[in-house]
């Protein structure tokens, strides 16, 4: 049986106008008319992170589409920029992610058998070489954004390197390694040269990344876990200050690690 596949609905049309006319040179609005690709990337970016965060924070279905939308609106901005300097138009852009993924998916619609994950992600990566190599993008690291966020930048880049055996053998020798990056920022600490500071910690950071790539973990998945754990426990010692009236500036730091401890007993 064939999947039934959705229409494309009146409202993405609609989008499309509504972004030309913001976007018109006479009559637009002034803020979106000064706009170009430069400007606009930061926002798309940050509107794929609050789509993430959207999906972490649980089952809220309308909190979900508002923010993809958001994020679509970016795609509609970007390719409407483009069609503005005759590069390509939205259909372009849909018609060849249609065309990326039937590239890449031979198992369903080509003759290529796949009968695990393994072998799926072996199809996919040859693709996308065959890709880059179209694109003239020779070497093991190449078409990696350098946009990415640091630590999973980091985990793609040694994720390539492993496929051709550059790689640390497990867990444990990273965490060695992560122990012989300490000991070479320790000794940089009396010198305290800025420029030597920041080579070690960014090593530091480097293996961090790739510990969580080992043991199979979203390195940028684990700080920001980490960043949450650390505002709801900080929320709840500035809750206990201020019903003493208090704020955190009106404390010990003794006091407030003990309030720290007792959020982190009470599973904050």
């Amino acid at each position: 049986m064939e999947p039934r596949v959705t229409e494309p609905a009146p409202s993405l049309p609609r989008l499309l106008e509504v972004m030309a006319r913001l976007r018109d040179p006479d009559t637009g609005c002034p803020w979106d008319i000064v706009q170009d690709f430069g400007t606009i990337a930061p926002f798309t970016v940050e509107e794929a992170y609050e789509v993430a965060d959207a999906i972490r924070r649980g089952p809220e279905p309308a909190m979900l589409m508002d923010e993809l939308g958001d994020l679509l609106l970016q795609v509609v901005y970007h390719s409407r920029m483009a069609e503005e300097r005759g590069w390509f138009r939205f259909e372009d852009v849909a018609a060849a992610i249609a065309a990326k993924m039937i590239r890449r998916h031979p198992h369903v619609f080509g003759e290529t058998q796949a009968s695990d994950a393994a072998g799926l992600t072996e199809i996919w990566e040859a693709q996308k070489t065959k890709e880059r190599a179209a694109r003239a993008e020779t070497g093991v690291l190449a078409g990696v954004a350098t946009t990415l966020p640091g630590l999973t930048r980091a985990a793609k880049l040694t994720k390539r390197a492993a496929r051709v055996g550059f790689d640390w053998p497990d867990a444990d020798a990273v965490l060695d390694k992560l122990t012989e990056e300490t000991a070479e920022l320790r000794a940089e600490l009396p010198a305290a040269d800025p420029a030597r500071l920041a080579d070690e910690v960014g090593d530091l950071l480097f293996v961090l990344a790739n510990l969580a790539r080992k043991l199979e973990l979203d390195p940028e998945a684990c700080i920001s876990q980490a960043n949450t754990k650390f505002e709801r426990r900080f929320n709840a010692i500035e809750d206990v200050l201020a019903r003493q009236g208090r704020s955190p500036a009106d404390a010990s730091l003794e006091e407030m690690e003990a309030e720290w401890t007792a959020a982190k007993r009470r599973g904050l």
